[in-house]
């Protein structure tokens, strides 16, 4: 089961970034967002009293599914939603694609669960990749503001989305289901939109172009709904590393449709930083010590002369 739900969400969520990138226009970035979790929480509500999915939750429990809207349905957005407005929606894919290495960081912070023994080799061929990935872009507009946002923007994204995961581990061990945990955060998420929204003096406007509404409806219940509650659902059962590690598939999937949708071009830069992205992450879930694989002599009878 578990399997179909990974390839599930690979490409529910390896569409959604151009959904995302289709976004942009004349409504503010941050009035698409709340329409968007706006549409999803009412959704999950109605799904939720319909098949009596929601539990019943403590009042101590309504600060992490406060903190975890913050940080799963408002600002990692904003900072993604931002991204895409510099860069390709496939390249902030695969700056997402870290999430894992961000997972094990905190994992330790949190809850004092020690890496494996390949891990900061991971991270670096991982970091490697992210620098080939963007070289290119770099070197062709001169170290472009523009191009350093998008990479900017899509980090602290990433490092919000792990935050939210750490969260959702808490929840777990505190006999929250994901369903229950992803319609209340969701809603707290709304709230601080809304708020922000406000402060900003920002216009409840609305395109009414096919694009703009198909990606909404597109993001709203396949990636929103379906995704997070998915999502979370994988953490779960696997945990937050194992179930993060499909965000390194789901950039594939982004960069081709990048490439049919916004001519997006492969270079030796992009992908030998992909490939060094997917083979980072790869070693990072590698519990072996590398160098046990190594063969040694002896194993064969054969014996070194001194």
């Amino acid at each position: 089961m578990s399997a179909i739900l990974y390839a599930l969400m690979i490409f529910v969520w390896g569409f959604s970034w151009i959904a995302i990138k289709w976004q942009q226009g004349n409504v503010p970035m941050e009035v698409s967002i709340l329409y968007r979790f706006s549409l999803a929480v009412v959704v999950m509500f109605v799904i939720g009293k319909l098949f009596n999915k929601l539990q019943r939750v403590h009042k101590a429990d309504q600060k992490f599914f406060a903190l975890q809207g913050l940080c799963l349905f408002c600002c990692n957005f904003l900072f993604f939603y931002s991204s895409t407005a510099y860069i390709a929606s496939g390249l902030t894919a695969v700056v997402m694609a870290t999430a894992p290495i961000f997972n094990a960081i905190h994992g330790r912070i949190f809850y004092g669960t020690p890496p494996n023994n390949n891990f900061w080799l991971g991270v670096i061929i991982g970091l490697m990749g992210i620098c080939s990935l963007f070289a290119g872009d770099l070197l062709q507009t001169n170290w472009s503001k523009e191009v350093l946002l998008g990479l900017f923007y899509a980090l602290a994204g990433t490092w919000c989305f792990s935050i939210g995961n750490m969260i959702s581990i808490r929840n777990t061990k505190n006999n929250v289901q994901p369903f229950t945990a992803t319609s209340y955060a969701m809603l707290y998420g709304c709230a601080a939109l809304f708020m922000i929204i406000l402060f900003k003096d920002l216009n409840f406007e609305i395109m009414l172009e096919l694009r703009y509404l198909a990606s909404l409806a597109y993001l709203a219940v396949p990636a929103t709904v379906i995704g997070f509650t998915v999502y979370l659902l994988l953490v779960d059962r696997i945990g937050a590393n194992n179930a993060a590690y499909l965000l390194v598939i789901t950039p594939i999937v982004a960069l081709v449709v990048s490439s049919i949708f916004e001519n997006y071009q492969w270079t030796i830069f992009s992908t030998l930083g992909l490939l060094c992205v997917v083979l980072g992450n790869v070693i990072t879930q590698i519990k072996k010590p590398l160098l046990s694989y190594i063969v040694k002599p002896h194993e064969f009878g054969f014996k070194l002369s001194k």
